[in-house]
């Protein structure tokens, strides 16, 4: 995978996952444009990976249409487009409407909005791979969170119908799924953040990595949580079981004084 002149557009690249990506397709040669709503941030790893900041919110209509013109401005064309920023808010049935619209907009419709303008280019153009950061809360579910769980299952079914439909016109997906990653989303996790580290919590350089083998391997599902693969398996085939485990795991939460 020669990433060298690449164009590659990162959203949520101000920290964690975001920012490790950056610093590492740049190590590969890519030329590499970093969004964040936090303008600092962006601009801060843009210096550190010798990139272009184009901070703003890339969830909303305008912000998306203002992030991928300015970065084929600079970049010429966007080559790989990581859908990487997200949010976790509200918990439980109490989350209000405002936390499920916050939710729904970055965690999900971001992908969606971001595809819609870059895909009939690509199309045109020969192809390009847009990236997915989802989580593993995708494939199984996050206690405590229905906000987190929906949106981030939505973004993995876009990526998945993305592929399917794309996937033979010259547009790779791959579509990012981890558990526990060193970042503040897992420090300000609570109660939940003694289960999100049960495997491992990986650095976001880790993340990174993985993200690098499996686009390199062509994988849709990149998963840099290898046991993340066995837990998806046991709850197709054992879904009572699976949720009858989880269940326990909620017991415990609750005994915590996290009940929701």
């Amino acid at each position: 995978m020669d990433l060298q002149g690449k164009g590659i557009v990162i959203t949520g690249a101000g920290h964690g996952i975001g920012r490790a990506l950056a610093h590492r397709f740049a190590a590969e040669g890519a030329r590499v444009v970093v969004n964040d709503v936090d303008a600092d941030a962006a601009i801060a790893v843009a210096s550190e990976v010798d990139g272009y900041a184009v901070p703003g919110d890339a969830a909303t209509e305008d912000g998306v249409q203002a992030l991928i013109d300015t970065a084929r401005g600079h970049l010429g064309a966007i080559d790989v487009y990581f859908a990487n920023a997200g949010v976790s808010v509200g918990a439980g049935l109490e989350a209000s409407e405002e936390d499920w619209a916050k939710a729904i907009e970055v965690n999900t419709m971001a992908h969606v909005r971001a595809a819609r303008r870059l895909v009939p280019d690509w199309l045109e153009s020969g192809g390009g791979t847009f990236v997915v950061t989802a989580s593993a809360a995708g494939l199984l579910t996050m206690l405590g969170s229905p906000t987190y769980s929906v949106t981030k299952h939505g973004a993995v079914a876009f990526a998945e119908w993305l592929s399917i439909t794309y996937g033979d016109r010259g547009v790779t997906v791959h579509c990012v799924c981890p558990q526990g990653v060193q970042t503040q989303m897992l420090d300000d996790s609570g109660v939940f953040k003694e289960m999100l580290s049960r495997d491992t919590a990986l650095t976001p350089e880790q993340v990174a990595e993985s993200v690098m083998r499996g686009m390199a391997d062509g994988s849709f599902l990149i998963l840099p949580h290898p046991e993340a693969a066995e837990y998806y398996a046991y709850r197709a085939a054992k879904p009572d079981k699976w949720q009858a485990a989880m269940r326990k795991l909620q017991q415990g939460i609750d005994e915590a004084g996290g009940a929701r």
